[in-house]
């Protein structure tokens, strides 16, 4: 293989983001810790590729200082405004940066006679290419998920964005509820809030299911245990060291037989409580949502479970796609004409 040096550094980069993809599927979580050093990597490349540039007299100089100019000064603050508007998670958008710091133009590698990646760009910005390979490979996902709830026989109008699953298993899963009481609805209760929910309120899924009742009094609320992040890789235990299995499935407190029946309560579900309470957000849910997620979740055996893409497995996925055969998007607009 014939690289620049950069160059072949630049690809340890691609083993840390599969591991990365394989944890956030795993765990939708990755450490903060990971991408310090990312950074650091590639502002030591790309000081080391300005060094060897300078004075940027030359034509290959200039260029450099646009394309570098460009990744640092459009596609990272792309990946920072995605996240503030809601589009990316926090570790998406630090995986963007960490890719436009490392990667702000086109590599180049040789290997038995072929010169890879095989599509440039005029633009010629590498990380604005992992980008849009990304991207595509995002927009490929709700097809996918619908070939894979017909074969299942399980076609209905949100089999694009959601399938059933037993309601039992949710403990496990990550996503977003895809249903209310009304029916199917884009803005159901994310599963890490009701993780938090049971774990603050010391409960089992199974515990809140069998006596929904009860449980929706908000007097039945006694002590209360840390919510943690909703994580499911965390264990079952509470903040005190109980397990989970070992309190009472009343909340802490005796409820009475005829505190049973469906009543109206002032806060039902205790969800401005659970709200008001922890020390941080609970993934942008609101009391309503929570309490029309717990009542859907009490009752039914089943429900739509719409699982979302952690968005650094296509990004891991797109830089390898932008390594090998380079830029689709710009292969494909050439085939119609268009660049």
């Amino acid at each position: 293989m014939f690289a620049t040096l950069p160059d072949l550094l630049r690809l340890l980069v691609v083993p840390v983001f599969g591991w990365a993809a394989i944890r956030d599927v795993r765990t939708r979580r990755l450490p903060n810790r990971l991408w310090p050093p990312l950074y650091l990597f590639g502002a030591l490349l790309l000081i080391w590729e300005a060094v060897s540039l300078w004075p940027f007299a030359g034509f290959d100089g200039r260029i450099f200082l646009v394309r570098a100019a460009i990744s640092l000064l459009f596609v990272a603050p792309l990946g920072y405004a995605f996240w503030y508007l809601g589009a990316f998670g926090g570790a998406d958008a630090k995986a963007m940066i960490a890719l436009a710091v490392i990667f702000p133009t086109f590599p180049a590698y040789e290997l038995a006679g072929l010169t890879v990646p095989l599509v440039d760009t005029q633009l010629g910005v590498f990380s604005l290419t992992i980008l849009t390979n990304t991207v595509l490979l995002g927009l490929a996902y709700p097809v996918g998920l619908a070939a894979l709830n017909l074969v299942r026989g399980e076609a209905s109008p949100s089999m694009f964005f959601a399938r059933p699953v037993a309601t039992d298993s949710l403990p496990d899963r990550h996503g977003r509820l895809f249903e209310d009481p009304d029916g199917p609805t884009r803005g159901g209760l994310d599963l890490d809030a009701l993780r938090m929910y049971l774990r603050w309120r010391g409960l089992t899924l199974a515990d809140l299911r069998a006596d929904p009742e009860g449980l929706r009094d908000p007097g039945s609320v006694g002590e209360t245990f840390n919510p943690t992040d909703g994580g499911a890789h965390v264990g079952p235990r509470t903040d005190g060291g109980r397990a989970v299995d070992d309190v009472p499935t009343d909340g802490g407190r005796a409820v009475d037989a005829e505190a049973k029946t469906d009543r109206n309560f002032d806060d039902p579900w205790a969800a401005e409580r659970f709200l008001d309470d922890i020390d941080h957000g609970a993934y942008g849910t609101d009391a309503a949502t929570l309490r029309d997620g717990l009542d859907v979740v009490a009752r039914e055996d089943r429900v739509l479970v719409s699982p979302g893409m952690p968005f650094v497995v296509p990004m891991a996925v797109g830089l390898l796609v932008s390594l090998t055969y380079g830029d689709a998007l710009f292969a494909v607009l050439g085939a119609v004409g268009l660049v």
